[in-house]
């Protein structure tokens, strides 16, 4: 599993999927979120301006990302 860290309270899904590599650019992040590819906790979640905060743990394409700050 891999730690992002985040200076700030939150960032966006769309917004965490490019900074850790899972999407190379606003629109494959748009496009894999509004697909039901992604999971935030173990849900899968269709928002890609949804709030990630610290602890939560994305799964992508058969990796995991996890948030800390």
């Amino acid at each position: 599993m891999e730690i992002i860290k985040i200076k700030d309270e939150h960032i966006k899904l769309g917004q965490l999927l490019k900074l850790a590599g899972l999407a190379g650019s606003g629109v494959d992040a748009k496009v894999e979120i509004q697909e039901g590819f992604v999971k935030v906790n173990g849900k899968v979640e269709v928002q890609r301006g949804k709030k990630i905060y610290p602890g939560d743990v994305i799964e992508f394409d058969g990796q995991q990302v996890k948030v800390e700050n």
